[in-house]
């Protein structure tokens, strides 16, 4: 049995951290591979730092060393530490060489280089922790180990076929003679060998990369939540956690808007069929949630409700739209221009209108004036919008579900301003007012998740 074993950013994010993460490596069972970001708090320093450079590269570089020195020096003893030392100044020159490279600034991968740099450290604790706790491990690179990406900086996707069949040669040897590769998560290398970033959040989704390429029988992902909640419990404090759910809602949810996953983890395991846990490393007798193909079907109508804010419709206007699909096709053209994620999407006779981000709105608007002025008549803007999704079984097979949904709505008083339904039989969407949104949440959880009506709303 294989099983991938992903650690987020708090859960190597200090020394207490990444002490009980090898213990939660040493008790499982099996054949491990694990996956790491970097520690908690260091991907945004370089993100932040990178804009100063080259000047503040010295400064940069020496509190990262600091800080991963002084984690490592408190797990481990001298002649541990020694060894650890061999492989970190090695990887602390090329850093250092790198911040300091005033030529490297132009290579359009830049950014991902610098950014990237915590995973290639965190991974090198986490190994030789292992190796302290008795363990044979080795720490790979996404460069080591064969993780391939394609796409823009910043923004990669990874190769599943060229990355499965660098892993069978690179990882695969590792793991059959018993030892414990320690991969970094987030970035995959393109064709030319640069790194390219998946885009924040991404080391779950590398994880779940390794796990279809070694053909994994589970991949774990250890956090700092118990599991996927039955919504925000910041909203919502009585949320209760889902033992079990499918792929598909566990995509959806990710998707718009709960945040213990990576929008992208779910689909390269769900096309092999990898079960996935979600699992609390600051709570590891917790079971977590389970998310595979098929589950048990419950009698709640809806399961968890997510819910993610600050969002913009922009409405497109022009004349018999519908009738010019080329029209709609340059739309998006220039809107995909700037990479801009589209959460729903709604056609009538004359309007096209995009569910999008409030910060991107600039951006399209610039990319959208440079279309011909004669085939766009308005653009209107509806900013300070909230995206609900609710997920269930079912939920287009089952007669009188949305008149129960929007019934709930109107008793929040909030008006729907988008609705986006058939694309999913596990949810329904739609778009109000972020002032009402919390209230929404509040009544649908109470009425359809855990069976009772709030007299509050």
């Amino acid at each position: 049995m294989i099983t991938v074993m992903k650690f987020g950013g708090t859960s190597v994010g200090s020394p207490e951290a990444l002490q009980r993460a090898t213990k939660i490596i040493m008790d499982g069972n099996g054949r491990k591979i694990v996956v790491a970001s970097a520690m908690s708090g260091i991907t945004n320093f370089l993100v932040k730092g990178v804009e100063g450079l080259p000047d503040s590269g010295k400064g940069i570089a020496d509190e990262f060393e600091k800080k991963h020195i002084d984690a490592a020096g408190q797990l481990l003893n001298g002649e541990q530490m020694a060894e650890f030392m061999k492989e970190f100044e090695i990887r602390m020159k090329k850093f250092r060489d790198l911040l300091e490279d005033k030529t490297a600034a132009k290579d359009p991968y830049f950014k991902d280089n610098i950014t990237s740099q915590g995973e290639r450290f965190s991974t090198l604790i986490l190994s030789h922790a292992l190796k302290a706790a008795g363990a044979r491990s080795v720490a790979l690179t996404s460069e080591d180990s064969g993780i391939y990406a394609e796409g823009s900086p910043l923004s990669g996707s990874a190769d599943l076929q060229k990355t499965e069949t660098a892993m069978a040669m690179k990882v695969k040897p590792y793991v059959d003679d018993g030892v414990i590769p320690v991969i970094t998560g987030f970035y995959g290398i393109n064709c030319d060998g640069r790194p390219l970033t998946f885009g924040r959040g991404g080391s779950d989704y590398s994880a779940a990369v390794v796990a279809n390429a070694m053909n994994a029988d589970l991949l774990e992902i250890w956090t700092d939540v118990d599991g996927f909640m039955s919504a925000d419990p910041r909203i919502i404090p009585d949320a209760v956690k889902i033992d079990e759910m499918n792929f598909g809602e566990a995509a959806e949810l990710a998707y718009f808007g709960a945040k213990v996953l990576h929008p992208r983890t779910i689909e390269p395991v769900r096309m092999k069929h990898i079960p996935l846990k979600v699992r609390n490393s600051f709570n590891p007798d917790e079971p977590g949630t389970i998310i595979h193909h098929l589950r048990k079907p419950k009698d709640d109508m809806l399961r968890s409700v997510a819910l993610k804010t600050d969002l913009s419709i922009l409405s497109i206007s022009s004349a018999e739209i519908a009738f010019h699909p080329e029209m709609v096709a340059r739309i998006i053209e220039k809107i995909a221009e700037n990479e801009v994620v589209i959460y729903s999407v709604s056609t009538s006779l004359s309007t096209v209108a995009f569910l999008v981000h409030n910060n991107d709105v600039k951006s399209i608007l610039s990319k959208l004036n440079t279309l011909d002025p004669e085939d766009i008549e308005r653009i209107d803007v509806k900013s300070d919008m909230a995206l609900v999704c609710a997920v269930g079984d079912n939920l287009l097979s089952k007669c009188g579900v949305s008149a129960e949904i929007f019934t709930a709505v109107k008793e929040a008083r909030a008006n729907v301003a988008m609705i986006s339904e058939g694309a999913s039989d596990v949810s329904l969407n739609f778009v109000v007012p972020m002032s009402r949104a919390t209230d929404v949440v509040k009544i649908l959880h109470s009425k359809y998740v855990r069976g009772g009506f709030d007299e509050r709303f």
